[in-house]
């Protein structure tokens, strides 16, 4: 297969959800926390969902609304249905949660920590194991790591009016991230106090 983990900017674009059971919901609040317009079909559509944003939509015009999406996702529990809507949406970003592989897109085991997000896909083998993974890997990431990410930013914004040279910045960066004093400040959650640190060091640099 050739999947490729991609992002898409999902603000102001018009998402599909056909099935309203518990994938087709997670699906749907996924997509309209992303910013994207969500409308839903094919299914009770729980008074919470229209709560958030959720627009309901009648089956009879599912194929107006399979035109209207720039995305469609595929969750009921009705095969007929499936199989309809795969069949107006072929030209277009499907996601099959009945079978992916027929589908053109992914919607990964996916969460954030802080402003870092993390997708695990496992080819369809195992969503239990995806789940398990997702709980290994939040568990390694520590508060430091995500002040050293902060860091970076902050330093690389300073860096693009200063240091004109891709390398040398990088360089720089490196220099940054292995400094014993700015983590000594990061392993006590002073993250200021390194950003201070940091425009020092740049300006006795000049």
């Amino acid at each position: 297969m050739g999947w490729t983990p991609l992002y898409l900017e999902m603000q102001d674009k018009n998402v599909l959800v056909v099935g309203a059971g518990e994938v087709g919901q997670r699906r749907a609040l996924r997509f309209l926390e992303a910013g994207a317009n969500v409308t839903m079909t094919g299914g009770h559509i729980p008074h919470e969902l229209e709560e958030v944003g959720v627009i309901p939509q009648l089956r009879s015009e599912l194929s107006k609304w399979v035109e209207w999406a720039d995305l469609v996702v595929v969750a009921s529990g009705d095969q007929q249905l499936n199989q309809e809507v795969a069949h107006l949406a072929k030209d277009k970003l499907i996601n099959r949660a009945d079978h992916p592989e027929e589908g053109n897109f992914i919607v990964p085991s996916s969460f954030f920590i802080k402003d870092v997000q993390f997708s695990i896909f496992t080819q369809g083998k195992s969503p239990i194991m995806a789940r398990q993974l997702r709980k290994r890997i939040q568990a390694l990431i520590q508060e430091e790591d995500i002040l050293k990410m902060e860091l970076q930013h902050f330093t690389r914004q300073l860096l693009k009016g200063k240091v004109h040279d891709q390398k040398n910045r990088r360089d720089y960066l490196y220099q940054i991230l292995n400094d014993k004093k700015i983590n000594e400040f990061l392993d006590k959650g002073e993250l200021e106090e390194a950003q201070d640190y940091v425009t020092f060091l740049l300006e006795t640099q000049d």
